[in-house]
C-alpha cells in the first residue's frame, strides 16, 4: 500500500479557496455564452423583459436564424471563410515549421541575429498604410491572397515551435544523419511526428485567428463575393441596426438585438466544434513549447 500523506489545515483551506475561485471563473465565463444562446432562441420582447438574466429560452422561436440563413451571402461567407481558414492555416503551419526548424539548428550561421530581427517585428510594425501600399504594389489587392499572405507567420507561434524543436535530443538528429538522412527527412520523419501536440495548438491559434478576422477583409477586399463570414454578418447587423433606429420602436429594437445574438451563434459555433478534437493536445502542446532547456 502507498504511503498516505496527511494534508495540513492550510492546504485544505487553499484547496477549498482554489475550487471556489475556479468555479467562479467557470460561471462568469460560461454565463455570457449561455445568455447569448438562450436569447437567440427567445422571443425578442421576452428578452427585453428578462432584465438581463436569462438561462433558457423564453417564448421559443427560431425566426431570426431563418432570416440570417436566408441571406445568400451567408453561404458565400462560409465558403470564403473555409478557404481562408484551411488554406491560410496550411500556409501558416508550413512556414512556421520550416522557419522554426532552421532557427533551432545550432550549426546555422547568424541564427541569433535572424532571431533578433524576427522578434523585433513582433513589437514594431510599419503600420497600416505601408502594408496597404505594399500589398497593392504586389498585385494582391482585392484578392483572396491579400487576407492570407501578409499574415503568413506569427512570431509568437514561431518561438513556441522553435523552442520545442530545440529541446529534441541532438542524438536523434545525429543518428539519422549517420543513416544518411538529410534535413528534410529529419524534419518530416522525426521532428514533425514528435511535435504533433505543438503543431495542433499552433494550428488552432492560426485557425481561430483566420476565422475571427474581419479587419483584413475590410481593408483589402472590395469584391463582396470574396468577403469572409465575419464581414457578411457585420453587414447584416449594421443593416438591421439602421432599420431599428429609423423605426425607433421597442419591438424593432428588440428584434435587432435578437438578430445580433443569432449572428453571434452562427459565427462562433462552427469553430467551437473543432476545439474538442484538439483539446487533448492543447495543454501538452503549449507546455512542451514553453519548456526552456
Amino acid at each position: 500500500m502507498g504511503m498516505v500523506i496527511k494534508r495540513t489545515t492550510g492546504q485544505k483551506i487553499f484547496d477549498v479557496g482554489n475550487h471556489i475561485f475556479l468555479l467562479f471563473m467557470v460561471v462568469i465565463t460560461l454565463y455570457p455564452c449561455i445568455y447569448v444562446l438562450a436569447a437567440s432562441f427567445s422571443d425578442p420582447n421576452e428578452v427585453l423583459r428578462s432584465g438581463g438574466l436569462l438561462l433558457w429560452p423564453k417564448g421559443f422561436q427560431a425566426e431570426t436564424y431563418g432570416l440570417v440563413m436566408q441571406n445568400r451571402m451567408i453561404f458565400v461567407g462560409y465558403k470564403n471563410t473555409l478557404f481562408y481558414v484551411i488554406g491560410g492555416t496550411a500556409i501558416n503551419l508550413i512556414l512556421t515549421i520550416l522557419g522554426a526548424y532552421a532557427l533551432s539548428r545550432k550549426n546555422v550561421p547568424g541564427v541569433g541575429v535572424m532571431m533578433l530581427l524576427i522578434t523585433f517585428t513582433m513589437f514594431f510594425r510599419g503600420g497600416m498604410v505601408p502594408e496597404f501600399l505594399i500589398n497593392r504594389s504586389l498585385g494582391i489587392y482585392d484578392n483572396r491572397w491579400a487576407v492570407i499572405l501578409p499574415y503568413a507567420m506569427s512570431v509568437y507561434n514561431l518561438i513556441i515551435m522553435r523552442t520545442f524543436f530545440s529541446n529534441i535530443p541532438a542524438s536523434l538528429e545525429e543518428s539519422a544523419k549517420i543513416d544518411g538522412a538529410n534535413d528534410f527527412v529529419i524534419l518530416f520523419r522525426i521532428f514533425v511526428p514528435l511535435a504533433v501536440p505543438s503543431i495542433a495548438v499552433v494550428g488552432l491559434y492560426y485557425g481561430v485567428g483566420h476565422w475571427n478576422s474581419y479587419m483584413r477583409a475590410l481593408i483589402y477586399l472590395r469584391d463582396r463575393e470574396l468577403f469572409p463570414l465575419q464581414v457578411v454578418l457585420r453587414e447584416i447587423l449594421l443593416q438591421n441596426q439602421n432599420e431599428a433606429l429609423q423605426s425607433a420602436t421597442d419591438t424593432t429594437f428588440a428584434y435587432a438585438e435578437n438578430l445580433k445574438y443569432a449572428t453571434i451563434v452562427v459565427s462562433t459555433v462552427p469553430i467551437l466544434c473543432v476545439y474538442p478534437f484538439l483539446q487533448r493536445f492543447f495543454v501538452k502542446g503549449v507546455m512542451i513549447g514553453a519548456v526552456k532547456g
